[in-house]
């Protein structure tokens, strides 16, 4: 039973950080327009893919160490909360700031539980 929770918590992680990114860049297809060159969508889809590239940069170096991964994923969502609050302070941002900030910070914890759990602090 032990084997499989360590299984699963290797795992998960990167796994949700894989899906996670790929979920992202979903929102980079808003700039897909008859109307543009094909140079200018290479642009605009270079620019909303940003943070994915960095994202799956933190993915590719979190693979053998997780505490990078835990503190970046964790990092990356009090970033992303910080800037909606800078931008667009509603009431309501709470609600769907947490549907981006929420699995990134889930990702970031179980890194981090991975980690504790390789050093046997845990």
């Amino acid at each position: 039973m032990q084997n499989k929770i360590n299984k699963f918590i290797h795992w998960a992680p990167r796994i949700l950080s894989i899906l996670f990114v790929l979920f992202l860049s979903i929102f980079s297809w808003d700039v897909i327009s008859p109307e543009l060159k094909w140079w200018e969508l290479a642009v605009g889809l270079f620019m909303h893919n940003i943070p994915v590239f960095i994202l799956a940069g933190i993915i590719a170096i979190s693979w053998k160490r997780e505490i990078v991964g835990g503190i970046a994923f964790i990092l990356a969502g009090l970033l992303y909360i910080t800037l909606l609050i800078m931008n667009r302070f509603e009431q309501d941002i709470t609600s769907w700031s947490l549907i981006i900030s929420g699995p990134v910070f889930l990702i970031g914890i179980l890194f981090l539980v991975n980690w504790f759990k390789k050093k046997k602090i845990i």
